[in-house]
């Protein structure tokens, strides 16, 4: 772990095992960090923010992400098999939103903690009898906790400690426990090949997803930068709220991919398959819901299996294979579980459904199609994060909308038409953060990223994502002779300034 500068084992000298979700073997161990190494970090967090330059020295702060970026380039033919044995992840995979590209984007972050304009001049004000010249500062939040998933630990823990230091705060990383080494790797290279100063950057690693309350309820944190599902989201906050801490919450989806009568119907539910299976559909922003037009309905349903029959999957190493397992077995558990509350509401499981039979080993589910899904059915309104697509008919466009919007979460949507004029007609009835339209791409590092209803609070990336990491502050100063003017207090009463 890094505590205040330095490379640590856990104060009780405790490990526990990192296990392949491939190969259902442990691959090595981690540190078993304590509460007391929790506290160690945070203060040595808050000391850093409060006795050094680096949450005004823009420069620096800018220099030490672009060493950061170099370090973590260097080495990503090393990281790569070590993020593809712990999380399971396909390799394909790494070389884009997984792993290359959350590296590359620390760029961008070094380039706005250097350009972003932190103060701004305000009209000056003629109030009362005084004039005042007025701006506004940003200022960083202070210390920052960061806790985040196993499923895109690089990307979800480069966003926000990238944001957060680029603003000039100082963090405490705690990763899941399902992908720690892709933490503790970002440690050692801060410690080893940056001039980021001790207790900047902190990084601590639990077994125990409960020791996350030592920063969410800790008076030294001022701020919490939370990924994971929304039960876990509402837990965080309501451990938050006792010091009323800033907080950004990314939660859970059951997004839907609508699929609209002039589209070609079978090629937008083959996507939609295919899509699903993309990290064995552990994603937030999966498009679990697919909605076809009842009158073509089992035409699309008939393409989406036999997409789902073309799927590759195994050795997430070997890049002939699209889909990888699920990063543990209670998670497989947990999916399966959702299956069979399909089956038990009468849903039709057309394809897959279980554990694939050519993997004796590997925390593998099939890829699974289920019909026959009404909105309000188990399988259309919770967050499955695996394989796993519901098939929902409409009637029309109005009851498309109504279904898509159907749901506690807001955070994504695809929607697919003839043209695109007809798409963004339905797109701007949705009720989410993001829109893809007729397969266009919105992820970037400028697009601020987050959802609706309980799919969060605030935004990742872009500026608003960047800002969401600092406070405002706002100076009103007298400039001299006031103007005489009607001040409080009766009418026609004239008082000095």
């Amino acid at each position: 772990m890094l505590i205040d500068g330095e490379l640590v084992p856990s104060s009780s000298g405790k490990t526990f095992e990192n296990i392949n979700p491939y190969t259902e073997e442990s691959i090595g161990v981690t540190a078993d960090g304590t509460k007391e190494d929790f506290e160690r970090a945070i203060l040595a967090a808050r000391r850093a923010f409060d006795e050094t330059d680096w949450s005004t020295n823009h420069a620096f702060r800018a220099k030490c992400l672009r060493q950061l970026n170099e370090g973590l380039t260097r080495h990503l033919d090393e990281i790569r098999p070590l993020l593809v044995s712990e999380v399971g992840t396909a390799v394909w995979l790494t070389r884009d939103t997984l792993l290359d590209v959350p590296v590359a984007r620390l760029r961008d972050f070094a380039d706005m903690a250097e350009s972003y304009p932190y103060e701004q001049e305000l009209p000056e004000l003629d109030f009362r009898g005084v004039v005042s010249k007025r701006y506004q500062r940003r200022e960083p939040m202070g210390v920052v906790a960061a806790i985040i998933p196993w499923n895109g630990p690089w990307g979800s823990g480069l966003g926000k400690i990238g944001a957060a230091l680029a603003a000039g705060n100082t963090c405490t990383l705690k990763p899941s426990p399902d992908a720690p080494w892709s933490a503790t790797i970002v440690g050692r290279i801060i410690k080893e090949e940056t001039d980021i100063p001790s207790g900047v950057m902190n990084v601590v690693t639990s077994s125990d997803n409960l020791m996350g309350e030592v920063l969410t309820t800790h008076p030294d944190v001022d701020f919490i930068g939370f990924t994971g599902s929304a039960p876990n989201g509402r837990r965080v906050a309501a451990a938050a709220s006792g010091t009323l801490k800033r907080m950004l919450l990314e939660l859970g989806g059951k997004s839907p991919y609508i699929v609209l009568p002039s589209a070609d119907i079978q090629a937008e539910a083959a996507m939609a398959a295919k899509l699903i299976c993309t990290n064995a559909g552990q994603g937030c922003v999966a498009r679990s819901r697919l909605l076809l037009p009842r009158e073509r309905y089992e035409e699309g349903v008939e393409a989406a299996a036999a997409a789902m029959a073309e799927i590759t999957y195994g050795d997430p190493a070997d890049p002939n294979n699209y889909m990888n397992p699920l990063v543990s077995k209670h998670h497989r558990d947990n999916v399966l579980s959702h299956i069979e509350a399909a089956r038990k509401d009468g849903n039709r499981i057309v394809h897959g459904g279980g554990i694939p039979a050519s993997q004796p080993k590997g925390y593998f589910v099939e890829p699974t199609l289920i019909a026959d899904v009404k909105p309000d059915d188990h399988i259309a309104q919770n967050e499955v994060f695996g394989p796993v697509l519901a098939v929902i008919a409409y009637d029309d466009i109005d009851d498309a909308v109504r279904i898509a919007n159907n749901s506690d979460y807001g955070l994504s949507a695809s929607v697919s038409a003839a043209t695109n004029e007809e798409a963004i007609a339905v797109a701007e009835r949705l009720r989410t953060g993001t829109v893809s339209i007729n397969g266009g791409v919105w992820m970037h590092m400028d697009v601020p990223f987050g959802g609706y209803k309980q799919s969060g609070i605030g935004r990742q990336f872009g500026i608003q994502g960047f800002e969401t990491y600092l406070e405002t502050k706002v100076f009103g100063i007298a400039t001299g002779t006031a103007s005489e003017s009607l001040a409080w207090g009766d009418p026609g009463e004239k008082k000095a300034s």
